[in-house]
Protein backbone atom coordinates (compact mmCIF):
# COMPACT_ATOMS: atom_id res chain seq x y z
CA UNK A 1 0.00 0.00 0.00
CA UNK A 2 1.08 3.82 -0.64
CA UNK A 3 1.81 5.83 2.43
CA UNK A 4 -0.91 7.15 3.89
CA UNK A 5 -3.71 5.12 2.74
CA UNK A 6 -6.08 3.07 4.19
CA UNK A 7 -6.16 -0.70 3.88
CA UNK A 8 -8.08 -3.55 5.17
CA UNK A 9 -6.52 -5.82 7.78
CA UNK A 10 -6.64 -9.51 7.35
CA UNK A 11 -7.01 -9.93 10.80
CA UNK A 12 -10.36 -8.62 11.03
CA UNK A 13 -11.28 -8.48 14.94
CA UNK A 14 -15.03 -9.95 14.19
CA UNK A 15 -16.52 -9.28 17.37
CA UNK A 16 -15.46 -6.46 19.51
CA UNK A 17 -17.05 -4.02 22.18
CA UNK A 18 -16.88 -1.01 23.37
CA UNK A 19 -14.38 -1.34 26.02
CA UNK A 20 -10.80 1.10 25.05
CA UNK A 21 -7.89 2.15 26.75
CA UNK A 22 -7.50 5.86 26.95
CA UNK A 23 -4.35 8.21 27.15
CA UNK A 24 -5.06 10.85 24.68
CA UNK A 25 -3.14 14.17 26.02
CA UNK A 26 -5.86 16.75 26.38
CA UNK A 27 -3.58 19.59 25.23
CA UNK A 28 -3.42 17.33 21.97
CA UNK A 29 -7.22 17.92 20.97
CA UNK A 30 -6.22 21.12 19.16
CA UNK A 31 -6.72 20.55 15.46
CA UNK A 32 -4.02 19.39 12.75
CA UNK A 33 -6.36 20.30 10.10
CA UNK A 34 -7.85 16.91 8.96
CA UNK A 35 -9.88 17.63 5.93
CA UNK A 36 -12.79 15.47 5.75
CA UNK A 37 -12.00 14.39 2.26
CA UNK A 38 -11.64 10.95 2.09
CA UNK A 39 -9.19 9.90 4.55
CA UNK A 40 -5.71 8.97 2.61
CA UNK A 41 -2.56 10.75 2.61
CA UNK A 42 -3.28 12.91 -0.72
CA UNK A 43 -6.27 14.70 1.09
CA UNK A 44 -3.86 15.74 3.84
CA UNK A 45 -3.85 19.44 4.11
CA UNK A 46 -0.28 20.69 3.77
CA UNK A 47 -0.40 22.01 7.43
CA UNK A 48 -1.88 18.38 8.41
CA UNK A 49 1.38 16.61 6.59
CA UNK A 50 3.70 19.32 8.08
CA UNK A 51 2.06 18.05 11.60
CA UNK A 52 2.17 14.52 11.88
CA UNK A 53 5.38 14.60 10.23
CA UNK A 54 7.16 17.07 12.46
CA UNK A 55 9.88 15.00 14.21
CA UNK A 56 10.05 16.98 17.37
CA UNK A 57 7.26 16.75 20.03
CA UNK A 58 4.60 18.92 18.87
CA UNK A 59 4.94 15.93 15.96
CA UNK A 60 4.80 13.32 18.35
CA UNK A 61 1.25 15.20 19.54
CA UNK A 62 -0.09 15.18 16.30
CA UNK A 63 0.28 12.03 16.13
CA UNK A 64 -0.77 10.88 19.00
CA UNK A 65 -4.39 12.66 18.07
CA UNK A 66 -4.46 10.95 14.74
CA UNK A 67 -4.10 7.86 16.29
CA UNK A 68 -6.94 8.87 18.44
CA UNK A 69 -9.02 9.98 15.44
CA UNK A 70 -8.38 6.68 13.66
CA UNK A 71 -9.43 4.56 16.22
CA UNK A 72 -12.30 6.16 17.24
CA UNK A 73 -13.74 6.39 13.07
CA UNK A 74 -12.40 3.12 11.40
CA UNK A 75 -13.31 -0.09 12.03
CA UNK A 76 -10.97 -3.44 13.35
CA UNK A 77 -10.09 -4.13 9.47
CA UNK A 78 -9.02 -0.94 8.79
CA UNK A 79 -5.45 0.59 9.17
CA UNK A 80 -4.53 3.87 8.05
CA UNK A 81 -0.45 4.26 7.32
CA UNK A 82 2.20 6.78 6.62
CA UNK A 83 5.79 7.90 7.38
CA UNK A 84 7.85 10.39 8.91
CA UNK A 85 11.51 11.09 8.88
CA UNK A 86 12.94 11.89 12.63
CA UNK A 87 15.92 14.17 12.94
CA UNK A 88 18.40 11.85 12.77
CA UNK A 89 16.58 11.11 8.70
CA UNK A 90 15.33 7.94 10.30
CA UNK A 91 11.83 6.77 8.36
CA UNK A 92 9.71 5.60 10.64
CA UNK A 93 6.26 3.73 8.90
CA UNK A 94 3.40 4.12 10.93
CA UNK A 95 0.11 2.13 11.13
CA UNK A 96 -2.93 2.90 12.74
CA UNK A 97 -5.37 0.48 13.32
CA UNK A 98 -9.43 1.28 13.81
CA UNK A 99 -11.38 0.33 16.31
CA UNK A 100 -14.47 1.19 17.10
CA UNK A 101 -16.02 2.26 13.88
CA UNK A 102 -18.01 5.17 14.12
CA UNK A 103 -16.97 6.49 10.63
CA UNK A 104 -15.82 3.57 8.06
CA UNK A 105 -16.98 5.06 5.22
CA UNK A 106 -14.63 7.37 6.05
CA UNK A 107 -11.71 5.38 3.85
CA UNK A 108 -14.09 5.71 0.84
CA UNK A 109 -15.51 9.04 0.68
CA UNK A 110 -15.89 12.25 2.90
CA UNK A 111 -16.64 12.74 6.28
CA UNK A 112 -20.37 13.63 6.77
CA UNK A 113 -21.58 16.68 9.71
CA UNK A 114 -23.02 13.60 11.18
CA UNK A 115 -19.88 11.51 11.47
CA UNK A 116 -17.61 14.33 12.23
CA UNK A 117 -19.48 15.23 15.36
CA UNK A 118 -19.21 11.18 16.27
CA UNK A 119 -15.89 11.10 15.74
CA UNK A 120 -14.99 14.22 17.56
CA UNK A 121 -17.12 12.94 20.51
CA UNK A 122 -14.81 9.89 20.80
CA UNK A 123 -12.02 11.39 20.66
CA UNK A 124 -13.08 14.06 23.24
CA UNK A 125 -13.91 11.35 25.24
CA UNK A 126 -10.66 8.84 25.66
CA UNK A 127 -8.55 12.24 26.72
CA UNK A 128 -6.59 11.90 29.90
CA UNK A 129 -4.81 14.33 31.54
CA UNK A 130 -2.72 11.88 33.65
CA UNK A 131 -1.94 10.64 30.32
CA UNK A 132 -2.97 7.05 31.95
CA UNK A 133 -4.34 4.27 30.44
CA UNK A 134 -7.32 3.93 31.94
CA UNK A 135 -10.13 1.00 30.22
CA UNK A 136 -13.87 2.79 29.97
CA UNK A 137 -17.12 1.89 28.37
CA UNK A 138 -18.22 3.78 25.62
CA UNK A 139 -21.94 3.68 25.09
CA UNK A 140 -24.13 6.19 22.12
CA UNK A 141 -27.06 5.76 20.26
CA UNK A 142 -24.26 5.08 17.25
CA UNK A 143 -25.28 1.75 15.82
CA UNK A 144 -21.64 0.74 16.75
CA UNK A 145 -22.01 1.66 20.54
CA UNK A 146 -25.40 1.11 21.05
CA UNK A 147 -25.64 -2.49 22.63
CA UNK A 148 -23.33 -3.12 24.90
CA UNK A 149 -22.89 -6.89 26.26
CA UNK A 150 -24.07 -7.53 29.15
CA UNK A 151 -20.59 -8.55 30.77
CA UNK A 152 -19.38 -5.16 29.90
CA UNK A 153 -22.77 -3.27 31.37
CA UNK A 154 -21.51 -5.49 34.42
CA UNK A 155 -18.23 -5.09 34.75
CA UNK A 156 -18.51 -1.21 33.91
CA UNK A 157 -21.58 0.21 35.78
CA UNK A 158 -20.61 3.51 36.55
CA UNK A 159 -21.33 6.51 34.38
CA UNK A 160 -18.67 8.92 34.59
CA UNK A 161 -20.13 11.41 32.44
CA UNK A 162 -20.98 12.39 28.64
CA UNK A 163 -18.77 14.03 25.83
CA UNK A 164 -19.49 16.05 22.61
CA UNK A 165 -18.65 18.77 20.16
CA UNK A 166 -16.69 19.68 16.85
CA UNK A 167 -12.80 18.35 16.75
CA UNK A 168 -13.21 19.91 12.89
CA UNK A 169 -14.31 23.54 13.72
CA UNK A 170 -11.61 26.10 14.05
CA UNK A 171 -11.08 26.57 16.55
CA UNK A 172 -12.45 22.85 17.86
CA UNK A 173 -15.38 22.40 20.62
CA UNK A 174 -15.47 19.95 23.20
CA UNK A 175 -17.93 19.60 25.82
CA UNK A 176 -18.50 17.48 28.90
CA UNK A 177 -21.01 16.35 31.75
CA UNK A 178 -20.71 14.38 35.07
CA UNK A 179 -22.85 12.03 37.10
CA UNK A 180 -22.52 13.98 40.59
CA UNK A 181 -23.29 10.68 41.95
CA UNK A 182 -20.12 8.89 40.56
CA UNK A 183 -17.47 12.04 40.53
CA UNK A 184 -15.31 10.65 43.61
CA UNK A 185 -14.93 7.04 41.78
CA UNK A 186 -13.76 9.10 38.52
CA UNK A 187 -10.82 10.68 39.82
CA UNK A 188 -10.16 7.75 42.05
CA UNK A 189 -10.01 6.06 38.65
CA UNK A 190 -7.18 8.54 36.60
CA UNK A 191 -10.66 10.20 34.95
CA UNK A 192 -11.22 14.09 35.42
CA UNK A 193 -11.48 15.78 32.06
CA UNK A 194 -15.89 15.06 32.72
CA UNK A 195 -15.56 15.79 36.72
CA UNK A 196 -12.53 18.51 36.65
CA UNK A 197 -8.93 18.18 38.38
CA UNK A 198 -9.87 19.11 42.36
CA UNK A 199 -7.61 21.83 43.45
CA UNK A 200 -6.91 22.62 47.28
CA UNK A 201 -9.10 25.46 47.35
CA UNK A 202 -11.57 23.25 46.03
CA UNK A 203 -12.67 24.74 42.67
CA UNK A 204 -12.46 22.32 39.24
CA UNK A 205 -9.92 22.62 37.02
CA UNK A 206 -10.89 21.89 33.13
CA UNK A 207 -8.96 19.36 31.21
CA UNK A 208 -7.39 21.41 28.23
CA UNK A 209 -9.95 21.85 25.36
CA UNK A 210 -12.72 20.68 27.19
CA UNK A 211 -15.52 22.71 28.64
CA UNK A 212 -17.20 21.16 31.80
CA UNK A 213 -20.86 22.33 31.62
CA UNK A 214 -22.53 20.80 34.82
CA UNK A 215 -24.14 17.64 35.42
CA UNK A 216 -25.41 15.07 33.06
CA UNK A 217 -28.55 15.02 34.63
CA UNK A 218 -29.11 18.84 33.98
CA UNK A 219 -27.63 19.20 30.81
CA UNK A 220 -28.61 16.01 29.01
CA UNK A 221 -32.06 13.74 28.40
CA UNK A 222 -32.23 10.76 30.68
CA UNK A 223 -30.39 7.70 30.47
CA UNK A 224 -31.52 5.17 27.61
CA UNK A 225 -33.25 2.23 28.80
CA UNK A 226 -30.78 0.03 26.70
CA UNK A 227 -26.99 0.42 28.03
CA UNK A 228 -27.39 3.69 29.99
CA UNK A 229 -26.21 6.59 27.32
CA UNK A 230 -27.60 10.14 27.08
CA UNK A 231 -29.34 10.17 23.86
CA UNK A 232 -28.93 14.13 24.03
CA UNK A 233 -26.84 17.19 25.64
CA UNK A 234 -27.00 20.74 25.40
CA UNK A 235 -24.29 23.08 26.26
CA UNK A 236 -24.09 25.81 28.49
CA UNK A 237 -25.34 28.28 25.23
CA UNK A 238 -28.33 26.44 24.70
CA UNK A 239 -27.21 24.20 21.78
CA UNK A 240 -27.96 20.44 21.62
CA UNK A 241 -25.89 17.42 20.44
CA UNK A 242 -27.01 14.31 19.01
CA UNK A 243 -23.74 12.90 18.56
CA UNK A 244 -22.76 12.37 22.40
CA UNK A 245 -20.54 9.46 23.82
CA UNK A 246 -21.60 8.08 27.51
CA UNK A 247 -18.67 7.12 29.23
CA UNK A 248 -18.70 4.24 32.05
CA UNK A 249 -16.24 2.94 34.03
CA UNK A 250 -15.60 -0.12 36.90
Amino acid sequence: MESGSVEAVSSALLNHNALNPNALNPIALNPIALAPNRLQESSLSERARRAITEPGEPGATSRQLLQYIVSCALSASQSFRFSWRDEDGELHEESYRGHLGLAPSWSDEPLSVSRRLWVSACVASRANRAGVSVMISSRAAHPALRYPDRSEVESFPREEGAFWGNLFTSPPRFYACYNESNVENSRTLGRDCATGLLEPEGDARECPNIHIVGSCDRACAAPSAAGGHRPTCTDDLGEPALAVITTFLP
